[in-house]
């Protein structure tokens, strides 16, 4: 079974780039008990370390020394907690708010948008629209321009006082709509990247129903500010310096009308994408053999993937201090930073699967 209630949760909860304190906080209540040390770094990524466990026991002490004593193998999972957003960067005398984005946006995919307007005060709801004349007293030419990212302002219903009396500039924005459950789809904005929030707590107790035990020593860094640079995955990488660097991720699913075949990235139902290559590093080949062959030996679905451009965490673990083994373990997703994220249910439990079974054998 999934857990799909925690996805739900994960995603629902707002955190931009620099405003993931709401995540961490819900991530820091979901894994009590699961972790040795729990810390909050100085960027506010959450760093989550557990020692060794024989078979079947719940405790042990964490790995002793650091490079050059004696200590396990460290494997360290990267799950980012934020999610595309914007700071509003402008309120004008009729109480609009302009906004400044952090991440990337495909306008195409900003008009019309209910809108989590996050303040000090609370949450309001909004709407995003871009500047312009409605299609009833539009000229035609007008009708087939895409706006800039910049000219979408949002609107919450409020007198201009009222509006500069709540709302300041660095508050931040996010998309609100409801996770659904669409046959055997899971949707919603923000997937990108809760599903590896996800992922770093259920893979951690799926290991633990195993019952295996694990001669590694686990790190699970829930970072920050991935979406404007791999920014919190630096720092944390830097301050663990693990041997094997796990970057969890959603990836492409272009598996739909429009894109040729050769360019879908991954396919959704055939499990997990195995993330060979993209345009921030290159998975470490022999890393990839191995969790090839714990897919075919556990019967876990999955799929080789390149991506050609974009980048995620696994990079900084690979390129943090002296370096690290790195692979990506991602989860193919449609519509990919939309409101409608899609993933596949046999794909999230095959990236569950994979990752409590790698945690179980890494030596």
């Amino acid at each position: 079974m999934l857990n799909t209630n925690l996805l739900k949760r994960l995603c629902q909860t707002p955190g931009v780039p620099g405003r993931e304190e709401r995540v961490r906080a819900l991530i820091q209540s979901e894994v009590k008990g699961l972790f040795d040390e729990v810390r909050i770094d100085a960027m506010g990524s959450l760093i989550c370390t557990r020692g060794p466990r024989q078979k079947s026991e719940k405790k042990t002490g964490k790995g002793t020394g650091k490079s050059g004593a004696t200590r396990p193998l460290r494997v360290m999972q990267l799950c980012h907690m934020d999610e595309i957003g914007f700071y509003v960067s402008h309120i004008d005398d009729k109480g609009f708010l302009w906004l400044n984005n952090a991440g990337g946006f495909d306008p195409r995919n900003l008009f019309s948008r209910r809108v989590l307007v996050c303040t000090e005060g609370g949450d309001l709801v909004g709407v995003m629209n871009p500047g312009g004349r409605p299609i009833h007293i539009s000229a035609p030419e007008e009708r087939t321009k895409v706006p800039d990212v910049k000219e979408f302002f949002v609107d919450i219903g409020l007198p201009a006082d009222k509006v500069k009396k709540q709302v300041k500039i660095g508050d931040y924005v996010v998309m609100h709509e409801p996770f659904e459950e669409v046959g055997d789809k899971l949707v919603s904005k923000a997937m990108d990247n809760r599903v590896a929030c996800w992922l770093g707590i259920e893979s951690v107790r799926e290991l633990d129903r195993l019952g295996t035990g694990h001669a590694c020593e686990i790190v699970v860094a829930f970072t920050v500010q991935e979406e404007v640079g791999l920014r919190g995955a630096k720092t944390a990488s830097h301050a663990v310096e693990p041997d094997v660097g796990l970057g969890i991720d959603v990836t492409l699913a272009c598996d739909t009308p429009g894109v040729p075949d050769r360019e879908a990235v991954s396919i959704h139902g055939k499990g997990f994408a195995l993330h060979i290559k993209d345009g921030s590093f290159i998975s470490d080949h022999a890393l990839v053999a191995e969790i090839e062959a714990l897919a075919k030996k556990h019967k876990i679905p999955y799929q080789r993937s390149i991506l050609a451009a974009g980048g995620q965490d696994g990079a900084a673990a690979q390129q943090a201090a002296a370096g690290a083994r790195a692979v990506g373990i991602t989860v193919g997703t449609r519509y990919i930073h939309t409101v409608t994220e899609m993933i596949d249910k046999t794909d999230l439990k095959a990236a569950r699967d994979i990752l409590a079974r790698y945690m179980s054998a890494a030596k």
